[in-house]
């Protein structure tokens, strides 16, 4: 079984699940990271640029990458922020069934859940982070992610107010009988 972290954007998700490794012992794999090596080290901005700013092509790319770790067991999924959507022919987010459904076929899905004007406050500005779309505001495209996130967790941690390490112990007693 897999332990999958989802969330926003600037919600920790990374240094949880490093933190969260070395309690459990299990291997963290990043769906970012593992996108960025199979495009020669390029960083998310420089893939989507290469797309011409199609979102569609890149949201292909994480379900590819997905549905290589899904095969894999017994690891932590640091998933990026995006993973619970896809693009419909009109251009616009919709709820990733063909995702969720991999992450979940293997694993328990934990939302990270933060509050979001504090998490578009964060990211907002960050180099390494694409921008979400082009007519929207982070915090709008955040909003409207709300059920998607709710309707792919199997678990939901509320992150405010809480250390890393708070979170990290938070996580790792939810999760202790899966292991």
């Amino acid at each position: 079984m897999n332990i999958v972290l989802i969330g926003m954007r600037g919600a920790g998700k990374s240094k949880i699940s490093r933190r969260l490794s070395v309690l459990t012992k299990r291997d963290v794999l990043s769906s970012d990271l593992l996108i960025q090596y199979d495009h020669d080290g390029k960083s998310i901005p420089e893939i989507i640029e290469e797309c011409n700013g199609d979102w569609r092509q890149f949201r292909d790319m994480e379900y590819a990458t997905l549905q290589k770790i899904t095969a894999l067991d017994g690891n932590i999924i640091d998933c990026g922020g995006g993973i619970i959507v896809d693009i419909d022919e009109d251009g616009h987010e919709i709820f990733s069934d063909r995702k969720i459904n991999l992450l979940r076929a293997n694993g328990r899905i934990i939302w990270l859940k933060g509050d979001i004007p504090r998490l578009a406050a964060k990211v907002k500005g960050d180099a390494t982070r694409p921008s979400l779309s082009q007519t929207k505001s982070a915090e709008d495209v955040m909003y409207r992610r709300l059920p998607f996130y709710k309707k792919a967790a199997d678990i939901v941690i509320d992150i405010e107010g809480k250390s890393k390490r708070e979170l990290v112990e938070e996580v790792h007693k939810t999760i202790a009988k899966y292991l």
